[in-house]
């Protein structure tokens, strides 16, 4: 009875149990409602397969397509005061910070990184919309100066990933007191004689916008990106009118002049490949290495030996033939 209780029972229920389905397997994509599988999306850089719509990226996963082989190494960044002006809304400040990392899994709203992108050494840095809004906090100003740092001492390009929704309200005027040191640290870059590339995600907004945001050599922009100061929400209130169709998208800005490129997800890296090298005066970039060629061989082949052979004894041959004759 042990046996058909302890064995025989789970078994046969094991096989008509309801299985339990994972419920991230499928994303929706919040422009055509397409239901897109989760392995298909992060293939394409969390782009709509469907209608291209650029959904919010992780800088992890960004950099991980962005990196040759997806190999980076991470910048350390000094760490702030926590908390210095002791905030609290509905939650204390400390708490809304460890309830922004466990969802995110990231420390903080930047992350800093260095490697190739088509055998192109860089310095690169991306905000996390998904931590607070990617606001600019001290530790965001902290990490700026830390990649800019970096990326003079290595001599290398610093390519910025911006998407924030401005300043973090919790830390202050500490966090609006990064404008001036972003600003600061990018005339060291500028000193230094190196370039300074600013890709603009969806959404670019406030105090970044106002600062580190639009003050790059080159402005690329990712498709129908939001960028701007204020919201289209808040100008249409204060003006009480109508704002133009696709006002302050990326392709608006790029037809008037604040922007130099719109470029899609999937083809950013060859882009940015391409600037690079052109400002640094570099070659072309490798597309593809071709293998090592084989070694030939110098000795002749024995077939090709004893044809050559055949051919010398032939007017031998004819020689004697003709001796005979005569």
């Amino acid at each position: 009875m042990n046996w058909i209780s302890n064995y025989v029972r789970p078994k046969i229920g094991s096989l008509f149990s309801k299985r339990d389905t994972p419920d991230n397997l499928w994303t929706k994509c919040p422009e055509c409602g397409a239901m897109l599988f989760h392995r298909e999306l992060s293939d394409n850089q969390n782009v709509c397969t469907s209608c291209d719509h650029h959904m919010h990226i992780a800088p992890r996963a960004r950099f991980k397509a962005l990196f040759d082989g997806g190999v980076f190494t991470e910048v350390d960044v000094p760490e702030p005061i926590e908390d210095p002006l002791k905030f609290k809304d509905q939650k204390r400040y400390p708490d809304r910070m460890k309830a922004a990392q466990r969802a995110s899994g990231e420390k903080e709203a930047m992350l800093v990184a260095e490697g190739e992108i088509g055998r192109t050494p860089i310095v690169a840095a991306a905000q996390d919309f998904s931590f607070i809004g990617g606001s600019m906090s001290m530790y965001v100003g902290n990490a700026f100066i830390a990649a800019v740092e970096r990326a003079i001492k290595l001599k290398r390009p610093f390519v910025m990933f911006s998407a924030a929704g401005g300043a973090r309200m919790q830390e202050g005027i500490l966090s609006l007191m990064q404008m001036p040191r972003t600003t600061v640290a990018l005339q060291m870059l500028k000193e230094a004689g190196l370039p300074y590339i600013v890709v603009l995600t969806h959404p670019t907004t406030g105090g970044v916008t106002a600062s580190y945001a639009m003050l790059g050599d080159v402005q690329i922009a990712e498709p129908n990106a939001l960028i701007c100061f204020a919201g289209p929400r808040v100008i249409e209130q204060t003006i009480r009118e109508k704002l133009p169709e696709g006002f302050q998208r990326a392709e608006y800005l790029l037809d008037h002049g604040m922007l130099d490129r719109v470029t899609h997800r999937t083809k950013l890296k060859e882009e940015l490949v391409t600037i690079l090298r052109m400002i640094g005066n570099l070659p072309p970039a490798v597309v593809a290495d071709l293998p090592a060629p084989d070694d030939v061989d110098e000795k002749p082949d024995a077939t090709e030996t004893a044809a050559e052979a055949d051919v010398q004894a032939e007017p031998a041959e004819t020689s004697e033939k003709d001796s005979a004759a005569k």
